[in-house]
């Protein structure tokens, strides 16, 4: 597998949470086709197959896991 570019500029950064699904979506630049690869722990990065450049991530359950963080630290 080549190597991929990743997020080599801050601009056009943009994210959209879906409070239903409980589901993060981060953009880098424009939304474009992507490959979606199932990096585990329910994350999910997309990218562009023409130049290997990262496009997105998908990140499932963000709400549950930090609920679940904060209980963490209040019992220790």
């Amino acid at each position: 597998m080549e190597a991929l570019k990743i997020l080599e500029k801050g601009e056009n950064l943009s994210w959209d949470y879906d409070e239903d699904a409980d589901v993060l979506y981060i953009s880098m630049g424009e939304p474009r086709k992507a490959v979606g690869v199932d990096i585990g722990d329910g994350a999910v990065v997309r990218y562009a197959e023409e130049d290997g450049e990262v496009v997105g991530l998908t990140i499932i359950g963000v709400k549950e896991r930090l609920l679940a963080s904060l209980k963490a630290e209040v019992r220790e």
